[in-house]
């Protein structure tokens, strides 16, 4: 699943290959620089939600570069 995957430098976001741009927040900055990830269901029950300022579900990348 993630390793061909795009991830957004400003919000973490993980994204497909074919998006030009961030599903969350819009930003057009992507990498595929990244290592690690999490799966929010739930962000507002969520304490590495809440760590990593992550409001929407989602799959986020942990460290990107």
């Amino acid at each position: 699943m993630a390793e061909d995957r795009l991830v957004c430098r400003e919000c973490h976001r993980v994204n497909d290959p074919d998006d030009q741009t961030c599903v969350a927040c819009g930003s057009s900055s992507l990498t595929e620089d990244w290592a690690g990830y999490v799966i929010v269901a739930h962000p507002e029950e969520s304490r590495v939600a809440d760590e990593m300022e992550v409001t929407e579900a989602g799959a986020y990348a942990l460290k990107v570069r």
